[in-house]
């Protein structure tokens, strides 16, 4: 029988060659794909960064996916457009932007596939990125710390991971709406977002 997960393999070139990154890691989410990225940097290249600053004014599964991911969240007041920071990390929330060419080196570039989004679906998102040893430790921590291919009795399990692969159903619907669109695309105008400062769930 065939590996029904292949087409999200071929989801994953298709992107790249669509979005210049050298490696994509799709998720089930951008709310994951931000929570991964930002534990590669503070758990695997020892970024000492303790506080991570965000837009005010942007989605609440943001600031969730930072603290869950064991760091402390600040706000900033920044108007933008597509993609921001999650400074001091090379992490950018690219949710409300996809386009032919958006990769820049040196960054983990997190989009969304949700229904709402530029290519989207029922849900989905990834991780752009041209770090061949982060694209095989986030391989393993979507897949709840899981070699892929290997069958769980012969596998060696290592580290704590996560249940937030794509499934290939998606993958399969998102490889055919991504060979029809346009090579570039505007961002998408900000939703209206609360300004999260102001939650005592934050502080």
């Amino acid at each position: 029988m065939s590996n029904p997960f292949q087409v999200v393999r071929d989801f994953e070139r298709a992107v790249c060659d669509y979005t210049g990154a050298p490696y994509c890691v799709t998720t089930n989410s951008c709310t994951m794909a931000l929570l991964l990225a930002v534990k590669w940097y503070r758990e695997q290249a020892r970024d000492d960064a303790e506080v991570i600053t965000i837009p005010s004014r942007t989605y609440v599964g943001v600031p969730m996916s930072i603290i869950n991911a064991g760091a402390e969240v600040a706000f900033r007041e920044e108007e933008w457009l597509g993609m921001y920071q999650l400074s001091p990390l090379p992490v950018f929330d690219s949710a409300r932007w996809f386009s032919g060419g958006m990769y820049y080196p040196g960054q983990m570039q997190c989009v969304s596939f949700h229904a709402t989004k530029i290519l989207g679906d029922t849900q989905g998102g990834a991780i752009l990125l041209d770090n061949g040893e982060a694209d095989r430790w986030l391989r393993r921590m979507r897949f709840d710390g899981r070699s892929e291919g290997v069958p769980p009795n012969k596998d060696c399990f290592t580290e704590i991971g996560y249940h937030c692969y794509m499934s290939p159903d998606v993958a399969a619907r998102l490889l055919h709406k991504l060979s029809v669109l346009p090579k570039h695309n505007k961002p998408l105008p900000n939703d209206d977002y609360p300004d999260l400062s102001m939650f005592k769930v934050f502080r």
